[in-house]
């Protein structure tokens, strides 16, 4: 898989902020997406006492969603933990994972982060940039931003956002459970990347993408 934007993982934390603050003057946040036949749920857990980094990736036929194949791949953990750069530590083991995959997926959904990062670069975007295929974050947590409370009616959602524009979507997948926090990676816009997230969701609150590849993830 061909890499663009490449750069080390050599970093301390505030080369690694002002690498993001450089990488998102390059992120499309509009529909560059041809048709999705193949979209990969990518998930991380760690082993060893958060020393090794267990990357999952699940790919699923879309939108049936059947599962098509599935990756793990260990890593040793090199970044220490730090909220807003879990990228770096997380997106070596991906990277690794992505690589041994039969065939390109067409949409990444991600448990992290797109745009609704402080620096507009989480994990989904970067990663994005990186391989250069559309993805999304899709998140279980708030990590930046401000919202109303999310409508209760399945598939509703409630904008999301920071310094006066629109981030992310907290958006109810189920009604009666918490709702998840949607948000373009890269090459990819808001309402499709809700409506691609929510074609994922059967009867649970999470999308058959992240739900797969997070079993995997946490063995």
């Amino acid at each position: 898989m061909k890499l663009h934007h490449v750069h080390s993982w050599d970093l301390d934390p505030a080369a690694a902020v002002a690498l993001q603050r450089s990488l998102r003057a390059h992120l499309i946040l509009t529909d560059q997406i041809g048709p999705v036949r193949r979209v990969a749920g990518v998930d991380v857990g760690f082993e060893a006492g958060g020393g090794v980094t267990r990357a999952a990736v699940a790919v699923l036929r879309y939108p049936e969603l059947d599962v098509l194949e599935t990756v793990v791949a260990r890593r040793p953990t090199t970044f220490p933990y730090i909220p807003g750069l879990l990228s770096f530590r997380e997106l070596p083991a991906v990277l690794a994972a992505l690589e041994r995959v039969r065939e390109p997926p067409d949409l990444l959904l991600c448990d992290g982060q797109g745009i609704a990062h402080p620096r507009r670069l989480g994990l989904a975007s970067h990663l994005g940039l990186l391989v250069d295929i559309p993805s999304v974050g899709v998140a279980k947590t708030r990590l930046f931003g401000t919202h109303e409370p999310a409508p209760e009616a399945r598939g509703a959602w409630t904008p999301l956002r920071a310094d006066g524009e629109v981030i992310g979507a907290v958006l109810r997948t189920r009604p009666g459970v918490k709702p998840l926090y949607v948000s373009s990676g890269h090459r990819i816009g808001l309402k499709t990347a809700v409506a691609y997230v929510m074609g994922c969701c059967t009867r649970y609150r999470l999308p058959e993408t992240t739900r797969h590849a997070h079993r995997l993830a946490s063995g």
